[in-house]
């Protein structure tokens, strides 16, 4: 189609890995029989198409291939099997200042380095002003690489890639260089990239950027493409990955993963099947006391999300949960600057040695706003018990703006200094906030102004 601007097709990247050099003269002279070496699957049929003007991001653990398969869409890498096809010029921000020459200056690295990725030294000339505008390293500019800082060398180095006006555009991990104020002008591209509608493949480990400027998000794990879809939907997808947690949906093998406690799963099946619902009923029975109230719902008839995300390994259960403002009324909508309670009840199904409550609150793009838990405050850092139940409550004064939000609750804690997810239940509830006044940005600093006539002259 005529709007796709890069199309992988089948994508598969095989790496030799071998025990010793030897190894490798050995097989490249023939000799002995068999292999001498070991094959690395760091990419493994991955699929994707890229549409003209989308802002695309590739998350994933460390080696799960996201750094391979932007080096195939640029041509540094080709692949061992499949197809690449990329419409229009590419500007790729991957490993800031290849092909700097150490023992050239600044401008003769600039024209170097524009040169390779394709302009003409009239081309060079018109954007050299903007390129060392961008860079903002003085004089510095006419000496030698090789006596820069870190940050200097880099500052060049992205004002190069950054200011040859590419159709598309590839950075991995390059945004956050310099300082501060150099981060701020970087991001401040960036944007500008995206309203003029380039085409824009992102890879980076910051979450919130990735929430805040992709159209549509790939996870990646161990060279496997486990979904795509949109930001929020993929990063607590990668989430249950970071901990162990991920399973394929819908199948037997999910189910038994999804409840790893012994005596909750086998109340799990009793019920016919591991839904969000299931789980928590299945909680509320297997304790004999009975103490461990209503189940894992939404008070007051505050409604659910029936899509919410819920992972874990289920040694500790959250088996209620709801929100209710300074009255005590159980509602979901918070006036701005008036206190309100975060509540949740949690059944313990083992003994555990310190279990952490938190929540987090997000906007409706998966951007985590704020949250808190109970290690962070120092309010709760005990041993509990099989069996025992606690109620959790966090109280605090709403100072977001007004809007929609969701609220996520987890139980988690360390066992021999791992960190485990004992139980997640990602969005479970709306969160609206009601204001008569809102300021910039996510919450009110609640500023107290002062406005006088000076008395002098």
């Amino acid at each position: 189609m005529d709007n796709i601007a890069i199309q992988v097709t089948d994508v598969e990247k095989v790496y030799k890995l071998y025990d010793k050099p030897s190894d490798r003269l050995k097989e490249a002279l023939g000799i002995g029989r068999g292999k001498h070496h070991r094959e690395h699957h760091a990419l493994k049929g991955i699929n994707l198409t890229i549409r003209q003007g989308e802002c695309v991001g590739i998350i994933g653990t460390n080696g799960s291939g996201k750094s391979t398969l932007l080096k195939i869409i640029t041509g540094v890498l080709n692949p061992t099997r499949g197809n690449v096809t990329v419409n229009g010029r590419i500007s790729a921000l991957l490993e800031l200042g290849a092909g700097f020459n150490n023992e050239y200056n600044g401008i003769e690295n600039i024209y170097l380095n524009g040169t390779m990725i394709g302009f003409t030294k009239k081309e060079i000339d018109e954007k050299l002003d903007s390129i060392l505008e961008f860079a903002d390293i003085g004089d510095y500019v006419y000496q030698p690489v090789k006596t820069y800082s870190s940050g200097m060398f880099v500052r060049l180095a992205f004002a190069v890639a950054i200011n040859i006006d590419p159709e598309i555009l590839i950075v991995d991990e390059a945004l956050s260089v310099g300082d501060v104020f150099f981060q701020a002008k970087c991001y401040h591209k960036f944007e500008e990239f995206k309203e003029m509608g380039k085409t824009i493949v992102f890879v980076s480990h910051d979450l919130s950027s990735i929430s805040k400027y992709c159209d549509r998000v790939v996870l990646l794990n161990q060279g496997t493409k486990l979904g795509e879809g949109s930001a929020k939907e993929m990063i607590d997808t990668y989430k249950q990955v970071l901990v162990g947690q991920y399973v394929v949906p819908e199948t037997e093998q999910a189910q038994e993963r999804l409840v790893d406690d012994e005596q909750l799963r086998n109340a799990v099946k009793a019920k016919g099947g591991a839904t969000s619902r299931k789980v928590a009923e299945a909680a509320q029975d297997a304790d004999p006391s009975g103490q461990n109230g209503s189940g894992a719902s939404a008070g007051g008839g505050i409604a659910e999300n029936p899509e919410l995300l819920e992972y874990g390994s289920k040694k500790a259960v959250i088996t209620e949960y709801y929100i209710y403002d300074d009255k005590g009324i159980t509602t979901s909508a918070i006036l701005k600057g008036n206190p309100f309670t975060i509540h949740m009840k949690v059944q313990m199904m083992e003994d555990l040695q310190a279990p952490i409550f938190a929540f987090t609150i997000k906007n409706v793009r998966g951007t985590e706003i704020t949250g808190t838990n109970t290690m962070f405050e120092k309010a709760f850092l005990d041993p509990v018990k099989a069996k025992e139940v606690y109620e959790v409550n966090f109280t605090q004064q709403m100072d977001l703006q007004g809007g929609e939000y969701l609220l996520s609750l987890g139980v988690t804690g360390y066992e021999e200094d791992d960190f485990t997810v004992y139980h997640r239940l990602y969005d479970v509830l709306n969160l609206t906030v009601i204001s008569d006044k809102n300021t910039v940005g996510f919450y009110d600093m609640n500023s107290k102004i002062e406005v006088k006539r000076d008395g002098g002259k």
